[in-house]
């Protein structure tokens, strides 16, 4: 994809801040940096507690002080939650999940211990069943192995959003193979015309809104830029409604 197309996003849904705990600006500097780059909205979505050095469950029962708009910016206040086991139950309780404006539900070898692919399947399946989860992030993952048909059929079900993750795809990156799961995923959206997001997955400022290995891969296999809902607000908020922005 060429530097114009890059321009017409709009939308980032998956930051980290501080309050993480491994990443490394606040939310001031996140959202400073998303106006700088012509972003209408903005997702911050702090790990959930089972992450080690994350904040605890109050940080996310607090979420009704903020704004909701901030330099220009809407803004969503959710959380990264953790799939701890292979029925899909996430690291936040039934009373603080109604507080989120928005859930990704991811899978993290700190939180969860893999299973078959059938059963890590089932996990982010049920887990797409939970109101509040309206992503599943990174599922590309090989030390989680998935039936990358199975999880498309069920987002389409449920009207959930499966992530293309940036951070998953850079050769940086601590992710086990995710090319090739991830092109499976993609193909299989494309043929179910299931939309999918980019996710940035950024840890630091600089990194919001940059696609760069997503990018090379939806190139690499012509992915329609219609499935792609990070040109459209409204795309993006017809997933998600209980935003509050």
């Amino acid at each position: 994809m060429s530097q114009e197309t890059r321009e017409h996003y709009v939308l980032d849904a998956h930051t980290h801040t501080i309050a993480s705990g491994h990443a490394y600006n606040t939310i001031n500097e996140m959202v400073r940096s998303a106006a700088d780059k012509g972003l209408s909205l903005l997702g911050i979505t702090e790990h959930a507690p089972n992450m080690p050095g994350t904040c605890n469950e109050i940080y996310f029962q607090n979420f009704r002080a903020l704004p909701r708009e901030k330099y220009g910016v809407k803004l969503l206040f959710g959380a990264e939650l953790n799939i701890i086991d292979t029925e899909g139950h996430v690291d936040l309780s039934e009373w603080t999940l109604p507080e989120l404006d928005m859930g990704i539900a991811s899978m993290h070898p700190p939180c969860y211990q893999s299973a078959s692919a059938e059963e890590n399947t089932h996990a982010y399946i049920q887990a797409m069943k939970i109101p509040q989860v309206n992503i599943i992030g990174h599922p590309d993952d090989a030390r989680f192995p998935i039936d990358p048909l199975a999880l498309v059929q069920a987002a389409k079900e449920h009207h959930v959003l499966i992530e293309l993750n940036n951070a998953s795809l850079n050769p940086k990156g601590f992710r086990q193979d995710p090319k090739e799961t991830d092109k499976k995923i993609l193909q299989y959206c494309e043929k179910y015309q299931v939309p999918i997001i980019l996710g940035s997955d950024a840890h630091v400022e600089e990194a919001i809104a940059s696609y760069p290995y997503a990018e090379a891969l939806l190139q690499e296999i012509n992915f329609p830029k219609d499935l792609i809902v990070n040109y459209s607000v409204k795309q993006f908020l017809e997933f998600i409604p209980f935003a509050k922005c």
